[in-house]
C-alpha cells in the first residue's frame, strides 16, 4: 500500500486527510481508534473529534455517567498531545447540543464542516466511527481510489462484521448482515445507479465536493445514507477498494436505525424492519428503470406503477418530469434522482407485502437465480430456518455473500 503514496502525482504532494470521529460514549474504544489511525501507513493526516451529547443530559441522573465519560474521553484525548489530534468540545456543560440540533449527525456534520474549512480542495475527508477497525493501508487506499476515478464524487468503503465470539450477539449481527448484501447484492446484480451500501464509517470524498453539495445534512440517524445519496445523485461513487473496514457487532441504542437497534431488535425475535425482499420486487425495480426512455415519449403503467401513484404527487409523476426536461437524456437523469435510493427502500417494503413466503424461502429463491454458480452454493446448510442455524452456518452465508459482492462491485467499477 505505501506505493499509493506518490503514485500518479506528478512530484505534487499527496493530499492531505482530515479523518472525522464522532464520539459519544467511547471511552473503551477510543483508545483503539486512535492506535488504528496512528498505525496508518499513510502519514500526512489530521483527526478530528467531536464529542458530544446534549447539555441538558448533565442535568439527567441516568445520562450523568455518559457525560463523566465523555469527559474522561476528552481529558484522554488532549493528554495525547498530539498536533495532529483536534477535539472539538460538543459535551462539555454549556456546550453540549441544545435544542432539536443533537445526535451523530451534528457530530459527523461538525466534524466533517470543520475539515472542509481547514482542507484544501483535494484534500480528502474522510468519515469514521470509534467502534470500527480500520486496516493500516485505509487511509491510502482511499486517497489512491480518488485519486485513480477523478470524476468520482465519493467512496463507499466495504465492509465486514468482526464476530464477537458471543452466540447471541454474533447470530444478530450475521442475519442483519445477510438482510444488507441481500439487498446490495441485487441492486448491483440489476445494476442500479443506487447500489451502494451506507455505511457512516466508510464515507469519503474530496473537500471540492464536500463543499460543492453543500456539506453534510445532519439527521438524528442516517445521516450517512443520505450523504452518500447526494453523492451519488452528483455523480459516481466508488464502491470497490482494496481495503475493507471492520464495524463493530453490538447492542446499541445510542442512535435510532442501523446496525445496533436492528441487533437489539433481532435480540428480541423482531426481524419485521430487515426482511429478505423478493426476487421479484428487485425485477420490478429494473423494469422501472429500463422504461425511463420510452417513457420519455409517452406515459404507460411501469412495474412500480402502484407505489410511484401513491408518492404524492398532484400531477401525473412522469407528465411533471417530461414537462421539465429538456431532452431524453435530462428526463432519464430526473427520473433517476426521483426514484433514488429513499424510494427504491419505500417501494421494497411497500411491495413486500406481496410476497408470503419466509425470509428463508426468500433468501433461497435468490441464491438459485442465477447470479450463483452451482458449485458456489453447494456446500450451504439447509437453511430453512434461521433461528435454527448455528453460527457457522450464518456465517457461511455470510462469507459467500460478501464474497460474491466484492467480485460484482470490482466488475462494476471496472466497467
Amino acid at each position: 500500500m505505501q506505493i499509493h503514496l506518490n503514485k500518479g502525482y506528478n512530484n505534487k504532494k499527496p493530499p492531505k486527510v482530515f479523518a472525522t470521529l464522532p464520539v459519544l460514549s467511547e471511552l473503551e474504544n477510543i483508545s483503539v481508534i486512535i492506535k488504528d489511525i496512528e498505525n496508518q501507513n499513510y502519514p500526512d493526516w489530521t483527526l478530528l473529534v467531536c464529542v458530544n451529547q446534549p447539555d441538558e443530559w448533565w442535568l439527567r441522573p441516568d445520562k450523568k455517567h455518559i457525560c463523566n465519560e465523555n469527559a474522561e474521553t476528552i481529558a484522554w484525548l488532549n493528554q495525547k498531545g498530539d498536533s495532529r489530534i483536534q477535539v472539538i468540545d460538543r459535551s462539555s456543560p454549556d456546550l453540549g447540543w441544545k435544542g432539536k440540533k443533537h445526535g451523530v449527525g451534528w457530530a459527523r456534520k461538525t466534524a466533517m464542516d470543520l475539515a472542509s474549512n481547514l482542507a484544501g480542495p483535494l484534500d480528502v475527508i474522510l468519515s469514521l466511527d470509534a467502534d470500527t477497525r480500520y486496516p493500516s493501508g485505509y487511509f491510502s487506499e482511499v486517497v489512491y481510489q480518488l485519486h485513480l476515478f477523478p470524476e468520482a464524487t465519493g467512496l463507499a468503503a466495504p465492509y465486514y462484521h468482526l464476530l464477537t465470539g458471543n452466540d447471541l450477539a454474533d447470530r444478530c449481527i450475521l442475519r442483519y448482515e445477510i438482510y444488507m448484501r441481500n439487498y446490495s447484492l441485487n441492486m448491483l446484480k440489476i445494476n442500479n445507479p443506487y447500489c451502494f451500501s451506507a455505511i457512516g464509517s466508510g464515507m469519503a470524498c474530496t473537500a471540492k465536493i464536500y463543499r460543492r453539495l453543500g456539506g453534510l445534512t445532519p439527521k438524528l440517524s442516517g445521516e450517512d445514507f443520505y450523504f452518500i445519496q447526494k453523492l451519488r445523485k452528483s455523480g459516481n461513487v466508488i464502491i470497490h477498494c482494496e481495503t475493507v473496514i471492520h464495524p463493530a457487532a453490538r447492542f446499541s441504542d445510542r442512535v435510532y436505525f442501523g446496525t445496533g437497534p436492528a441487533m437489539i431488535k433481532g435480540r428480541d425475535g423482531k426481524w419485521e424492519s430487515y426482511p429478505i425482499y423478493s426476487q421479484d420486487s428487485f425485477k420490478k425495480i429494473e423494469q422501472t428503470f429500463m422504461n425511463f426512455s420510452d417513457l420519455f415519449l409517452k406515459n404507460f403503467p411501469v412495474p412500480m406503477q402502484e407505489f410511484i401513484d401513491q408518492m404524492g404527487n398532484d400531477d401525473d409523476f412522469w407528465t411533471t418530469l417530461r414537462n421539465n426536461s429538456t431532452s431524453e437524456d435530462a428526463f432519464i437523469k430526473a427520473c433517476t434522482l426521483r426514484l433514488d435510493g429513499l424510494r427504491i427502500l419505500q417501494f421494497l417494503k411497500y411491495d413486500n407485502m406481496n410476497y408470503f413466503e419466509s425470509d428463508e424461502k426468500k433468501l433461497e429463491q435468490f441464491f438459485k437465480s442465477g447470479l450463483f454458480a452451482d458449485d458456489e452454493i453447494a456446500g450451504l446448510q439447509d437453511f430453512s430456518n434461521f433461528s435454527n442455524c448455528s453460527v457457522a452456518e450464518l456465517d457461511a452465508i455470510r462469507n459467500l455473500m460478501f464474497k460474491k459482492e466484492r467480485s460484482l462491485q470490482k466488475e462494476i467499477q471496472l466497467s
